[in-house]
């Protein structure tokens, strides 16, 4: 009888990792952490779901769902016309949830003087007409433009929000991560960079635009210049397992984690 317990009991075993559904999450940096707390959490309460999450930004994850190879996008922009027009080839619908809202927060090295620039100030540095820290009442210092890569859904949101699609300077450092762009600007005091809220910390200044700070309540209430929404997408209505995660990020509980993480909750 002992044997028999222990047979059916492996077999049990077998069966539900066997045939619990995996789901790929693919995209966005910026929602990465977020999505990865997220999760853990829903496979701790749920031993159905296998889920992976990986990075590469918000183009490489809604490619990889046009191409079938994720079920979840994570986007921290919106699908892009061109994006639409490939789907269609390739029979699929995509389907954008907003998971969340986001600020795209300025920072500086801890050392700059500067607490606050306007937007036509952030623009000019960007798109290189401002060089120096001294021609916008800091200190004379080169700045040092660092900017995400062009498959971040930041630079694209940035590029619209920010720079009125004006191209980002040839001299700027592009980052693959928002903990790239954080880390290098923490060591060069002469830098300046964006990254989503999430990924605030001591590291860095933030910096207010038109004296406006990047704070939750500010980017809730669309009060901040570079306020923007979080997106996860799936190929059409979401059923199964994937319909239950989304499910779940929109819950009470999923967005209590949303905010956990340093982003702000859409309730």
């Amino acid at each position: 009888m002992k044997k028999l317990f222990m047979s059916l009991l492996f077999i049990g075993i077998f069966v539900n990792s066997t045939f619990a559904e995996k789901i790929i999450m693919e995209g966005s940096t910026t929602v990465l952490p977020a999505a990865q707390r997220a999760a853990e959490t829903y496979m701790d309460k749920n031993s159905s779901a296998d889920i992976t999450v990986r990075g590469g930004g918000s183009g490489v994850g809604i490619n990889s769902l046009i191409s079938g190879t994720c079920d979840i996008a994570n986007s921290s922009r919106q699908i892009k016309d061109s994006e639409l027009q490939l789907s269609v080839s390739k029979n699929k619908s995509p389907k954008s949830f907003v998971i969340a809202m986001d600020g795209i927060a300025v920072i500086v090295n801890n050392s700059n003087n500067i607490s606050t620039l306007s937007k036509q100030q952030v623009e000019d540095i960007y798109t290189g007409k401002v060089t120096n820290w001294s021609q916008v009442g800091g200190k004379d210092l080169k700045i040092v433009v660092v900017s995400r890569d062009s498959a971040s859904g930041t630079f694209e949101s940035f590029g619209e929000l920010a720079l009125n699609k004006k191209k980002v300077v040839n001299a700027a450092l592009m980052q693959a991560s928002n903990r790239a762009v954080v880390t290098l600007i923490s060591e060069t005091p002469g830098a300046i960079g964006y990254v989503g809220i999430g990924y605030l910390n001591s590291q860095t200044k933030v910096l207010s635009i038109d004296g406006v700070k990047p704070s939750k309540e500010n980017v809730l209430k669309n009060k901040y210049p570079y306020s923007r929404p979080l997106f996860m997408l799936t190929n059409g209505d979401p059923k199964g397992e994937i319909k239950k995660f989304i499910d779940f990020v929109l819950s009470t509980d999923g967005q209590d984690l949303i905010e956990e993480e340093g982003f702000v909750p859409l309730k």
